[in-house]
């Protein structure tokens, strides 16, 4: 039997074979507890391009004083920061990488502020 963390994993294993196919810089998330982050790995996965997370400091101050890395709100600030890097490396386009986790909640929040920022995928 799996435990849960292998199970994502072999979930996040499938996605990223077919994300390789299509020869495109890849829009990567995971979330813990307390954060969430996102970066932009290039079409050959050897270079991070852009990056974004709640643990950040421009990101914490926009949060406010509960400073709460861990919700929807967070991830959608997230998302909007990750569109605005990936256009300033000149990238508008991109396939979305959930690591296994479930299209739902943070995820789907961060994934929905991206687009809405420009950024197609």
């Amino acid at each position: 039997m799996l435990n849960q963390k292998e199970q994502r994993l072999r979930r996040a294993r499938q996605t990223r074979a077919r994300i390789a196919l299509q020869r495109v810089a890849r829009l990567t998330v995971f979330r813990s507890n307390l954060h969430i982050y996102a970066s932009v790995i290039s079409d050959d996965g050897q270079q991070v391009l852009a990056s974004a997370s709640t643990a950040e400091k421009e990101v914490r101050a926009q949060l406010g004083a509960e400073g709460k890395g861990g919700n929807a709100a967070a991830a959608a600030i997230v998302g909007k920061r990750i569109a605005e890097k990936a256009k300033a490396a000149g990238i508008e386009k991109v396939a979305f990488d959930r690591s296994g986790f479930a299209y739902h909640g943070r995820v789907k929040a961060l994934a929905e502020a991206a687009r809405e920022a420009g950024l197609q995928f």
